[in-house]
């Protein structure tokens, strides 16, 4: 994956890792700032348009983004002002009203040639077979372009509106999740031989019956007879993406995740989860630690000067919503800060998560003298949970390489303050910058290729790798039924105990103020 103009890290002995770029969006207006498709130049609330989507990704193609990442949620942010009420949210436009991701990607992969779609979808409100269809359906028209971010769901809102009274426990759907993923394996990989579909128009066979069986998968969760619908997409399996660094989440990150997203407002907030997943992936399942890579979520506001800088971002902050932002923070983390009075100094509250939060926050900013909701509200008007980042296009680059330095990410989820333009400015004002530093590649690896190669930098890697346990289902050409095992090691339900993950967590602290790039407060 290296380019010619690659450079020496700092300590002079090995290339500079190359950045993994994808652009973090989702199929409704403002995501991750909400109360900001009010500014003059935001287009975001143009999402029903196919047009703005269509034109989005040949944006992105034509900067050499890896991917676009498309969030999702399957119900509103009711937590805030609650329980069930869904006005701020509504108001303020907080990730409502949204649509259904995998819909738009047809369309932007027919304008395109190598941007790859990570598309979001939960395991637990969709039945297995159903969504296996579905995904190789879209690798099949994207030329293996698709990615999956696999999530277990997180909203009750969701849970009321799909046939039950709130989701299930925490550790319970990532037992769901697991065995979702071995019927997954089964169907894509296990079900169809390579050489399957022959198209014999001598003797009129279109598939041989000989090279496709059923799955008979009966767990506790699922009973899949199969066989899989589709014949085999160029990938057989999307690229598997994840995010989620509960001790079930990273359990699961380190079997089945190709690509990990983190979001934390510094990179010691997501250094220990990176390392720990990496480790439990090679020492539990064989899997080669670097195989996986790490994108944290960044906003970054850029100027061509720090002043400019700095101004951009007071303007987008004034933009912000205040109580879509709470909306968001409740939903996110099951937190209800209408509780507190609006100068009430939440250091001393009786809730443990919020303390912990606010502490987290407030040694990463100590110039804010003072943690009320409101103050948190703001810290998240612009770019979320994740890092925000503020400066020229060398301190943004600079902070870019201090969270390849401490914590080991291999790229970044880019959240926007305004679409596209925060997308613009990275492209024209960013990305020289990385280019010239070798962080950033020039091209794609692989032109028209699978999202799975330019991802992974290994071109002809379209299929999941040997080490990776979807390989071991893999039915190649030549093998006789008999002699491929469908099920190549005993499935057990995942036992991890775990506590419920809450976001912001006692680590969700902002980036420390330094000179090469500033997180505001």
């Amino acid at each position: 994956m290296p380019t010619p103009n690659a450079s020496k890290n700092k300590n002079g002995n090995s290339p500079k890792k190359q950045l993994i770029l994808n652009a973090f969006v989702e199929n409704c207006s403002g995501h991750q700032s909400p109360g900001l498709w009010r500014h003059p130049d935001d287009e975001s609330s143009d999402f029903n348009n196919i047009h703005h989507w269509i034109k989005l990704a040949k944006l992105f193609e034509s900067a050499k983004f890896h991917g676009m990442f498309i969030a999702d949620v399957l119900g509103g942010y009711d937590v805030y002002q609650g329980p069930r009420n869904l006005s701020a949210a509504v108001k303020s436009g907080a990730q409502w009203p949204v649509n259904e991701p995998l819909a738009l990607v047809p369309a932007m992969a027919a304008a395109t040639e190598s941007l790859g779609f990570g598309v979001t979808v939960a395991t637990t409100y969709e039945q297995p077979y159903h969504l296996a269809r579905r995904l190789s359906t879209v690798d099949h028209l994207t030329g293996g372009r698709v990615g999956w971010n696999i999530v277990t769901g997180y909203l009750d809102s969701a849970a009321r509106n799909l046939g039950a009274t709130e989701q299930p426990e925490h550790d319970e759907r990532y037992a769901i999740a697991e065995e979702y993923l071995r019927v997954m394996y089964k169907l894509w990989q296990a079900s169809w031989r390579d050489d399957a579909v022959v198209l014999n128009r001598e003797t009129g066979v279109y598939s041989d019956p000989a090279r496709i069986r059923e799955i008979n998968h009966v767990g506790k969760y699922y009973q899949v007879p199969g066989p899989h619908i589709c014949q085999p997409s160029p990938q057989r399996t999307p690229l598997l993406l994840q995010a989620g660094t509960s001790k079930s989440g990273k359990a699961f990150a380190s079997q089945h995740a190709e690509a990990v997203f983190v979001a934390g407002h510094s990179p010691a907030v997501v250094a220990k989860n990176i390392t720990e997943i990496r480790q439990q992936a090679h020492k539990q399942f064989g899997r080669d630690p670097k195989s996986i890579k790490f994108l944290a979520l960044i906003c970054p506001i850029i100027g061509k000067t720090e002043e400019e800088a700095t101004t951009k971002f007071a303007e987008l902050q004034r933009c912000g919503d205040i109580d879509g932002a709470l909306a968001l923070f409740g939903g996110w983390t099951g937190i209800d800060l209408s509780q507190y009075d609006d100068d009430q100094e939440l250091r001393h509250v009786e809730s443990n998560a919020i303390r912990s939060a606010v502490e987290g926050w407030s040694k990463a900013s100590p110039s804010v003298a003072k943690w009320t909701k409101t103050t948190v509200a703001k810290h998240i008007t612009v770019g979320g949970l994740g890092a925000t980042v503020v400066g020229t296009p060398a301190q943004v680059a600079d902070e870019f390489e201090r969270w390849i330095e401490e914590a080991d990410v291999d790229g970044f989820n880019i959240a926007y303050a305004l679409k596209p333009g925060t997308f613009i400015d990275v492209i024209e004002l960013l990305l020289p910058e990385l280019r010239k530093r070798g962080l950033f590649w020039d091209d794609y690896l692989v032109k028209g290729g699978a999202y799975r190669e330019n991802i992974s930098g290994q071109a002809g890697q379209k299929h999941p790798a040997d080490d990776h346990p979807a390989a071991r289902y893999h039915w190649k050409a030549g093998v006789e039924k008999d002699n491929h095992i469908i099920t190549p090691e005993p499935e057990q339900e995942s036992k991890h105990s775990l506590k419920r993950h809450v976001d912001a967590s006692p680590e969700s602290g902002r980036p420390e103020r330094r000179k090469s790039a500033r997180v505001p407060s």
